[in-house]
């Protein structure tokens, strides 16, 4: 596996002058060159180009928080994959537990949205995972594999390079909770076994699956350090420069 891949999701925080301004740090810190593993930010999409424009001489690559399925047409409010590539970004966010929870994004939507991701040659972090009663009856498995089944039916093998997964245990974002790292290796060697099955060993070990349940510098060494954890989709730790940085510095060492 090459190194990891830490991505910040700041979610619905920093509009455009408070994104330079973290971005700037983050500059700052991170010139580039100074580190080997991949990072990426994903700010709201008001506040994208000033990511950009900031992080332009670093390594620190941008990303969307989500996009429709069509390039262009009357859907108030929605953005689209060609303007999301046009504004510089290289990554999408797709089927973040909230936009399933709050807005009703079903799996064969998510499915169509990372195909259009992959297709215009840009990167699909997937989420995928349970909730806490979905867990609690032992059906945490059975959920991701439908999560999983219904993108990779979207996509060939070879698409695949352009395919990482984010696993989300719901119960665990945003309330302090995290999977242990147990939990954490459990369900990504799940995940690896089932691209392993639909595809091969070689690619299911080439697809980085993250894990995004309150990954913060205090825990990161502990779930990096598992087998099949490959980086982290961090939410609160990524909107202040030093625990963000403090992350990918734990994944610097264990590069």
């Amino acid at each position: 596996m090459s190194n990891f891949l830490i991505a910040g999701n700041w979610k619905m925080n920093c509009g455009p002058s408070e994104a330079k301004q973290l971005s700037d740090d983050l500059a700052n810190r991170w010139p580039s060159g100074s580190f080997q593993c991949e990072v990426v930010v994903s700010p709201p999409s008001i506040s994208i180009p000033s990511a950009v424009e900031s992080l332009e001489d670093t390594d620190i690559k941008v990303s969307a928080q989500n996009t429709h399925t069509e390039d262009s047409g009357a859907y108030t409010g929605d953005i689209s994959t060609p303007m999301i590539k046009d504004a510089g970004c290289t990554h999408v966010i797709v089927g973040h537990s909230e936009r399933r929870e709050y807005y009703g994004e079903d799996n064969d939507l998510v499915a169509e949205k990372a195909r259009k991701v992959i297709l215009d040659d840009l990167t699909a972090i997937v989420c995928v995972g349970e909730k806490l009663d979905q867990r609690k009856k032992g059906e945490q498995e059975k959920i991701v594999m439908d999560q999983l089944d219904a993108v990779l039916n979207k996509i060939t093998i070879d698409q695949a390079k352009s395919l990482v997964i984010a696993y989300e245990p719901v119960w665990a974002i945003g309330t302090g909770e995290t999977a242990s790292p147990e939990q954490a290796q459990e369900m990504h060697l799940f995940i690896r076994n089932f691209l392993k099955e639909r595809w091969n060993e070689q690619r299911s070990s080439e697809i980085k699956i993250l894990y995004g349940g309150s990954m913060k510098p205090a825990n990161a060494e502990e779930l990096l350090s598992q087998n099949d954890v490959d980086g982290g989709l961090i939410g609160g730790a990524s909107l202040k420069e030093e625990s963000f940085s403090g992350i990918i510095e734990i994944a610097e060492k264990l590069s």
